[in-house]
């Protein structure tokens, strides 16, 4: 229903449209081959004698990153499909952050004995835990988690974490979460997607799928395009089922400028079928691939010009947020499956919706607090996502914790059918069990629905 027409859009947007360059000194470039599964020896001379020094090589997509003093750079290498930027990409950062500090709970109202599990209403809205019920908890089914780093050493995530599987791609950064503070991005979204059922703190989706952790994203939350693609092929070679990623980069298919350079529509074309190749590279060995819509509160049917990488690119599957509102004034009878006030809707980004997270409930004189399971907080603070950070826990909302709940329903779904399902098949099988909301059918805001579990 939406992203075929894509690449059509940008090619005729090519026509008639004037190019914005800028050179840098040096700058960092993707040359992408005319063959998708490597750089030809011609393509090689141009860049050397054109002043180009290859720093990385993705052959298994044709893909190399170069880097340039060249202001002309660009236009002297004949012999390849494209020479882009090395544009950045950014993790779609949560609307809403709120810290947790670590309450002595009460004992919980279900009867799970991981203290914070009753925080998380999102296994509610997907119906995780009648899946766990049935014995269907993501065993054997893994999950890639592209994003910022992650902490490794958590509790809550290490019993699930392939570490001989997992690694970095920012060059001067490790693994594990290097900031002082709580808030971890991937280590909150690793948390939503498989934090272990163990007795302690906050229970995943799937609490017994593997976590494959992939960061493609420096801590301060954004990244070269090139470390994307480089997380993309590296999970698809780890055997993964499901590929999460809470990251993009939104360009204008006109070309622009922005405070990391310049591009053109051609780079803009070129960049999705760049990234086209990695998705597909992945959905080749057997990878679903699901993205976050972003928060940016775009319709982007009605915004045309507006691309947005990766969850646009065909083959993505583009995750909005829902959430409930004053779920904690009334947990059991709380609709838990409104639109998010932020997230972005349209034919040509939203596939599923899954939980996110809001923070607009606002009787304040009414409901100033709320206690769930002992702990006492604004009762807005409950309606957002509760899930591991750098250390410990915290409450988040944006369309980076819907993707997470999407791709720990696919990890289920996984397991449901044996860990055999290709991208096609995952797909259809999201759409049978998914919840129809909003209009009758395929709509703006939930795209084929919210996700639901076998």
């Amino acid at each position: 229903m939406k992203k075929a027409v894509l690449l059509v859009v940008l090619l005729a947007l090519m026509l008639g449209m004037v190019s914005i360059t800028a050179a840098q000194s040096p700058r960092s470039y993707l040359v992408i081959s005319r063959s998708e599964t490597q750089i030809d020896f011609a393509t090689l001379n141009e860049i050397r004698m054109a002043g180009g020094n290859v720093v990385e090589s993705l052959g298994e997509i044709g893909i190399v990153v170069v880097e340039s003093t060249n202001p002309n750079f660009e236009n002297l290498i004949a012999s390849a499909q494209a020479v882009v930027p090395n544009v950045k990409v950014h993790g779609v950062e949560p609307i809403m952050n709120v810290a947790f500090e670590g309450d002595a709970p009460a004992p919980p109202f279900t009867s799970d004995d991981d203290p914070y599990f009753d925080l998380q209403w999102g296994h509610t809205a997907v119906g995780a835990t009648d899946a766990w019920a049935k014995g269907i908890t993501g065993a054997g089914a893994r999950v890639a988690v592209l994003d910022t780093g992650f902490d490794i050493t958590h509790p809550d995530l290490t019993p699930n974490i392939d570490f001989a599987a997992s690694e970095s791609f920012v060059p001067t950064e490790p693994l594990q979460y290097l900031l002082g503070d709580t808030f971890s991005h991937g280590t909150h979204t690793a948390g939503t997607v498989a934090a272990a059922d163990n007795g302690f703190g906050t229970i995943g989706i799937a609490p017994d799928a593997t976590l494959v952790l992939v960061k493609v994203l420096g801590d301060e939350g954004s990244g070269d395009f090139s470390w994307l693609l480089d997380g993309i092929v590296h999970a698809a070679d780890q055997d993964v089922n499901v590929i999460t990623m809470s990251l993009g980069a939104t360009l204008d298919a006109r070309g622009a400028c922005d405070d990391d350079g310049c591009y053109t529509t051609e780079d803009v074309v070129e960049l999705a079928m760049g990234i086209y190749r990695a998705v597909e590279y992945a959905r080749e060995r057997g990878a679903t691939v699901i993205a976050s819509a972003g928060n940016d509160a775009i319709n982007f049917t009605l915004n045309p010009y507006l691309v947005d990488l990766p969850v646009m690119v065909p083959g993505v599957l583009g995750i909005s947020a829902t959430a409930p509102y004053g779920w904690a004034v009334d947990p059991a009878s709380a609709d838990l499956d409104i639109l998010a006030s932020y997230t972005n809707i349209g034919n040509p980004i939203v596939d599923f919706a899954a939980p996110g997270g809001d923070f607009d409930f606002d009787p304040y004189d009414e409901y100033p607090s709320c206690v769930i399971a002992g702990i006492d907080r604004p009762c807005w603070v409950f309606d957002m996502v509760f899930s591991t950070g750098n250390g410990g826990w915290y409450w988040s909302a944006g369309t980076s914790m819907a993707a997470p709940h999407a791709a720990g329903v696919a990890a289920l779904i996984s397991q449901a059918y044996g860990n055999t399902l290709d991208h096609g098949l995952m797909k259809a099988a999201l759409y049978r069990m998914a919840d129809d909301l909003g209009p009758a059918g395929p709509d703006e805001g939930y795209g084929l629905g919210r996700v639901g579990a076998p």
